[in-house]
């Protein structure tokens, strides 16, 4: 079988020439393995968190507290996929902390337990550490020793203004209530197929 060079070259998600290690704030959005929603259900526009999912929230919360230059921001963890707003702050504050609440009513976190040492500093090496923590716990729990919880890639946006944070913050706030119409929600995705078929 001839080797497809297609099958293992990823587009690259990263903005070409960025400094993925400079201060700033991200917008991340992370998705399950083949999107399974592992991480609880919508009821009544409110996000009910199974025991993976709790476990996604406590690591997503610990992120912050072992690395010091990182904040958290608003984050939403879905049936299926996680939003959030992560910021490198490189040793100085970005805001007063008190006028941030997430979705789930937390202020953000900023990083001051134990200093973590990642070997780049990056986005993508903070993410690494979070999926990697997150698995283990998740594949701990149901018995999975190395089994897949999350899709290898993530979409990333780079926030570029106040405007453009506020506009992510209303987005991570409302994504419960736009679940029904989410092409991330698998029955959504299942009416579309019988429609078309």
């Amino acid at each position: 079988m001839k080797d497809n060079p297609n099958l293992h070259h990823r587009r690259s998600i990263r903005l070409k020439g960025y400094d993925y290690t400079q201060a700033g704030e991200y917008f991340l959005t992370l998705c399950t393995q083949e999107r399974a929603c592992l991480f609880g259900s919508i009821q009544d526009e409110v996000v009910k968190l199974s025991e993976f999912g709790e476990i996604v929230k406590e690591e997503w919360l610990r992120t912050a507290l072992l690395r010091p230059d990182v904040e958290l921001d608003d984050f939403v963890i879905m049936p299926n996929h996680l939003h959030g707003i992560l910021a490198l702050c490189r040793g100085t504050s970005r805001r007063d902390e008190k006028s941030l609440v997430g979705a789930y009513g937390n202020t953000p976190q900023r990083g001051k337990g134990i200093p973590f040492r990642s070997p780049s500093g990056t986005v993508g090496a903070i993410i690494r550490g979070f999926k990697a923590a997150s698995t283990k716990r998740i594949n701990g729990l149901r018995c999975t020793p190395g089994a897949p919880v999350w899709q290898r890639n993530y979409y990333e946006h780079v926030v570029r203004s106040e405007k453009d944070l506020e506009r992510i913050r209303e987005y991570i706030r409302l994504n419960p209530t736009r679940w029904p119409q989410d092409e991330e929600n698998p029955i959504k995705s299942s009416k579309v197929l019988n429609h078309a078929g």
